[in-house]
């Protein structure tokens, strides 16, 4: 019962011309010569053949060549409807051959309208006249159930004689298959284990000669997800071996007699995809299963192969992980981005959490690879998962099947995390090997500065120092930042804007990392200093050292535990920088297809960027500025209720992180933006509330000291 189910499905799906009273005949210009019944042929077989234009008619008897299940009826050929071929339907036989002739009360109803199109390549070309051809391809196919003959014994293939016109070549050749075929006998079901089994160990499927016409393969996973490499090759077509016969040989004789195979592969969402001349192809589907709007059925996708039950052939169907990959990041890489943003955001609320309760920041690295342990894992991924779907229980009427569902999102959560750790490990190599680079430079400069004896030479260098401090640079930065990105993302373009916000973020992690490194290496000095005057007993060595050139970077204070706590407050600078950098990379790369567009419109006609997007990227910016320290952690409010707690910025991460995972669930990645603007506002607000209190002289002394000086 299942394989006449798939079969059913395309009798239902198949784009048909809708038959009326009026229209069941062909047009009336289509004119047929009027033939006499001797010219009939009666077929006693469930196998007709048409290797020509005979200008035939051909008898079927339905309830014989029907029984023993074989009810289902396939017709294949590459004439063309109304003027080539024509079939109906008897109720009994009639002796006119010309079926407007019949008295309506026989009720001959003609089924050609119902024979769909289907794509066909070039026909063979014939070398010679007289000369045998390779059977053309098919371009139309009628597939008729026990429904559609319910009350007719007999049917009709009536095929046109063939019009011969002087000085033009012959026409191609000619062909038609029919065939009463049982649908069981030529269906195989392919579970998702066999499928993904068959990536290193093809499934074989072999079909003898007199096949059923229509073989009916049903995938329990979409094709859109998983492509299939389909490979038909003919390994027979009723010619024994001879003598020293070799293979080629026998090809070229089966391609004489057999037509190019065809498949149909249906999808409930995409619909039909018609696949002609199929001997090696890769079957997919446009489909996106496991999505938040598919339906039940679309994790399913059911291919029909027409091949000629005159030769017989070896089926392989192998799972193509190429294709496979390339088409899930094709279908989920908007998913996987917003997983990316979400497991950043994740990784700003534990930095967050531990800098209120006054640990060590960890770097985003270190952030991420807590939050795959586990418990954390059950909480941050699941969680959002669950709340998801009781939302689309209680919202909509088709969900995705749940088994299907969990197994691609959870994927494409591992799949970003993999993304995320490794843009964080590029971005940080990238950091690393130019703060070297510039601790390195810069104290190769001081050397020869030091070593320098010319006045003019000492002028010029102080004079450069003095640029290279830009303290009221600095002290401004955030305002001079502000004033242009905000500019930009409001007039320009958002993705111009939020550049330069990335510079901006590039600059103070740069800046933070070589202070890191410069306290690094000059306490590693000191130590050998104090370890060489130790050995040597000096205590004068001790005291009186000549600074190195590194001590002329960075400020540092005398003791050597206020230089341990200024390098450590610089890492967790150049941490925090650091994942807010990788935040608003992320956020920017949603605007690069807009960017590319905008520049493609360059000199056509420009307008301003929209309204709501101009906001959000304001909140972005704002989120940047005011949110990239740890001192932002102080943030606090109190949760409604009596017995409210008060929650700092970790909260806020952890509902932004939250919010853009289930929007990446709905293929809504950019309402991420919502929650970045969201936070970047709440800091704004806080930051004018901290500036009111300190005019007050109210603020709180629970702010954890920074140890920047």
């Amino acid at each position: 019962m299942f394989q006449v189910l798939n079969l059913q499905i395309f009798l239902r799906v198949i784009p048909r011309k809708p038959v009326r009273n009026d229209t069941l005949f062909c047009p009336p210009s289509v004119l047929w010569t009027s033939d006499g019944l001797e010219k009939d042929l009666h077929i006693q077989s469930n196998l007709v053949t048409v290797l020509a234009m005979d200008g035939r008619r051909r008898w079927l008897d339905i309830k014989k060549l029907g029984s023993n299940g074989r009810g289902h009826f396939v017709f294949v050929t590459n004439l063309a409807p109304c003027s080539g071929v024509r079939i109906h339907l008897w109720p009994e036989k009639h002796r006119s051959s010309i079926e407007n002739e019949v008295p309506a009360s026989k009720r001959i109803v003609e089924v050609t309208s119902k024979m769909v199109q289907i794509p066909a390549g070039p026909a063979p070309k014939q070398v010679e006249p007289g000369s045998q051809t390779e059977q053309p391809p098919p371009s139309a196919f009628l597939l008729l159930s026990p429904e559609d003959m319910n009350g007719y014994n007999f049917m009709t293939i009536s095929v046109a004689s063939r019009q011969t016109i002087s000085g033009r070549p012959p026409p191609a050749a000619s062909m038609a298959v029919g065939q009463f075929f049982n649908p069981v006998e030529g269906t195989s079901a392919l579970s998702v284990g066999r499928i993904v089994h068959s990536s290193y160990s093809p499934e074989e499927i072999f079909l003898k000669e007199d096949h059923p016409m229509a073989l009916t393969l049903s995938f329990s996973v979409s094709l859109g997800l998983l492509p299939v490499l389909f490979s038909l090759k003919t390994t027979g077509c009723g010619i024994k071996n001879i003598g020293d016969q070799i293979e080629a040989d026998k090809n070229n004789l089966c391609k004489l007699r057999c037509f190019p195979p065809v498949a149909l592969a249906w999808d409930s969402v995409s619909g039909i995809h018609i696949i002609p001349n199929i001997y090696s192809e890769t079957v997919v589907v446009d489909s996106s299963p496991a999505t938040w709007d598919s339906h039940q059925g679309a994790e399913k996708t059911t291919v029909l192969v027409l091949a000629d039950p005159h030769c017989s052939y070896k089926v392989s169907l192998r799972a193509s992980l190429g294709a496979a990959t390339s088409r899930f990041f094709l279908l989920y890489s908007s998913e996987i981005l917003g997983f990316m943003i979400a497991i950043i955001l994740f990784g700003l609320m534990r930095q967050s959490s531990a800098w209120e309760r006054d640990s060590s920041v960890p770097s985003i690295l270190s952030a991420i690879e807590t939050n795959l342990k586990p418990k954390p894992l059950m909480f941050l991924c699941f969680t959002p998962i669950l709340l998801f779907l009781a939302f689309l229980f209680f919202t909509t009427q088709q969900n995705p099947r749940f088994g299907t569902f969990l197994f691609v999102t959870v994927v494409c959560y591992i799949v970003a995390n993999g993304f995320t750790i490794l843009v964080t490990l590029s971005s940080k190599l990238i950091l690393y090997v130019a703060a070297i680079l510039h601790v390195f430079a810069k104290r190769r400069w001081q050397s020869w500065e030091d070593g320098t004896h010319s006045p003019f030479v000492r002028q010029f260098l102080a004079f450069s120092f003095s640029f290279q401090s830009l303290k009221m640079i600095k002290n401004n930065t955030n305002i001079a930042v502000a004033f242009a990105t905000i500019t930009l993302v409001c007039f320009v373009h958002p993705a111009i804007g939020l550049g330069l916000l990335l510079l901006s973020h590039s600059f103070h992690a740069h800046s933070a990392l070589c202070s890191f490194l410069g306290a690094s290496f000059r306490n590693i000095a000191q130590k050998k200093d104090l370890y060489k005057s130790k050995m040597d007993n000096n205590p004068i060595l001790q005291s009186k050292s000549k600074p190195d050139g590194l001590e002329q970077l960075l400020p540092m204070d005398d003791s050597p535990t206020s230089a341990k706590s200024f390098t450590d407050s610089q890492l967790e600078v150049f941490d925090c920088r650091h994942g807010i950098m990788i935040l608003h990379l992320l956020a920017t790369l949603m605007f690069v297809p807009s960017l590319i567009a905008w520049i493609q419109r360059i000199g056509v006609g420009q307008r301003f960027p929209w309204f709501v997007d101009s906001a959000l990227c304001v909140g972005v910016i704002l989120h940047g500025l005011l949110g990239s320290q740890p001192t932002a952690s102080f943030i606090s409010f109190k949760l409604p209720g009596r017995r409210g707690r008060e929650v700092g910025m970790s909260f806020l991460y952890l509902i932004g992180g939250f919010y853009s995972f289930i929007s990446s669930m709905a293929l809504a990645p950019y309402r991420a933006l919502y929650a970045m603007a969201i936070i970047g506002f709440i800091c704004f607000a806080s930051r004018i509330l901290e500036t009111r209190g300190k005019v007050r002289g109210d603020i709180s002394s629970r702010k954890r000291h920074w140890h920047r000086h």
